[in-house]
């Protein structure tokens, strides 16, 4: 264990070569930054998309259509899906989005009955405005506090998108990640407001199974129950529709895991570079500490503490400027009217600091290991 004075006389090394350490601090620091980024955004696409043993849900779409704007299913579908053995309930919605492409900032609007609410609400928290306020009005929606605070929406207020004028009537907090970027409005209304369908026509089924591990098997006589209609069907689990609908997305990120390592490197690369540059400029200061009687191998620790100095620092500092963007920033990637909504996890924030410590640990160590296999003689030598 390193004893707290040996730890303040690396801090002293540290401090003495300023603007070299608060160089490499800063560039710690940024790729600290894009690092903790990318794999915040990677943990919510994994979040979104990884099917799980506890899914009950299940989506209705129109065979071979993507964009909402295409897919149109009958609505008295919904009574021979709710025949369906398995199928606990069946919810038909409308869903139009202000854009189908894949952006930052999607306006969806979902259309849902009425009698439908409640059971749609059981994860709602309604932080602004009332559900009651949604029953009065027929234009009204409850639209998520993610979609609120990133346009800056109010109760009481009323905005256009995708042709449709609504009045927000409360804004809902929801433990539902696609409840977070959207709203709610009447089904009938919309269907009346939208460009596109009419009444008796929505887009999907929300449909909820008794049995988790026969999810599969009920999607498939969904499917067979409709195959030979005019308008046939393809049910999946949300998440898997939420990973087939965002496809594109995916892809992206798991290019930025080449992303992700290429900043590992320049950290390490960052932070060895300024530990080999002040290991040369120290070679007779550490013959001087050889001949008090500092070991070789507590100069090589000494030397192991600046690189972890240094990485922790920086490493502190990105991460922390990372997690503070994706929280008060409210990032989602829409596509298709789905959302992937990128929210700062403690995990990740762990996990970039041990990075900073272990790559300045792994930077320390060649440096380190050539410090200490020096003789006395051979430092005053080389200066």
């Amino acid at each position: 264990m390193m004893r707290w004075r040996y730890v303040q006389l690396a801090l002293k090394q540290v401090r003495r070569h300023r603007t070299r350490s608060l160089l490499t601090v800063a560039g710690v620091t940024v790729a600290m930054f894009l690092f903790v980024a990318v794999q915040t955004l990677q943990q919510a696409v994994h979040e979104a998309t990884s099917v799980t043993a506890a899914d009950t849900s299940l989506i209705v779409y129109r065979e071979n259509r993507f964009c909402p704007a295409t897919s149109r299913l009958p609505q008295f579908y919904q009574d021979r899906i709710a025949k369906v053995p398995g199928v606990a309930s069946v919810m038909p919605m409308k869903v139009v989005v202000n854009n189908c492409a894949a952006s930052l900032d999607v306006i969806t609007f979902r259309g849902v009955p009425d009698e439908f609410l409640p059971e749609q609400s059981a994860h709602w928290k309604v932080v602004e405005g009332s559900i009651d306020d949604w029953k009065e009005r027929s234009d009204a929606a409850l639209i998520g506090q993610r979609l609120a605070q990133r346009r800056g929406y109010r109760a009481g207020q009323s905005f256009d998108a995708a042709g449709v004028t609504v009045t927000v009537a409360g804004i809902i907090q929801s433990s539902e990640p696609q409840d977070e970027n959207v709203g709610y409005v009447h089904l009938e209304f919309l269907q009346r407001a939208a460009a596109k369908g009419g009444l008796g026509i929505v887009t999907q089924f929300f449909v909820k199974v008794h049995d988790p591990a026969k999810l599969d098997e009920v999607a498939r006589a969904i499917d067979a129950e409709f195959r030979a209609d005019a308008e046939p069907t393809q049910t999946r689990s949300e998440k898997a529709f939420v990973a087939a609908a965002g496809s594109d997305i995916v892809e992206i990120v798991r290019f930025t895991r080449y992303l992700g390592w290429g900043c590992l490197a320049a950290i390490l690369a960052l932070v060895g570079n300024a530990i080999v540059l002040s290991v040369r400029d120290r070679i007779m200061e550490h013959a001087v500490l050889q001949t008090l009687g500092f070991r070789s191998g507590l100069i090589a620790r000494l030397i192991i503490t600046e690189g972890v100095i240094v990485g922790a620092v920086g490493g502190l500092l990105g991460t922390v400027m990372a997690m503070v963007l994706v929280r008060f920033g409210n990032f989602s990637l829409s596509t298709e009217g789905l959302s992937v909504n990128v929210t700062p996890r403690w995990i990740v924030f762990g996990m970039g600091l041990l990075i900073s410590i272990a790559t300045g640990v792994l930077a320390g160590l060649a440096p380190a290991w050539q410090a200490s296999r020096r003789e006395i003689a051979e430092c005053f030598r080389a200066v």
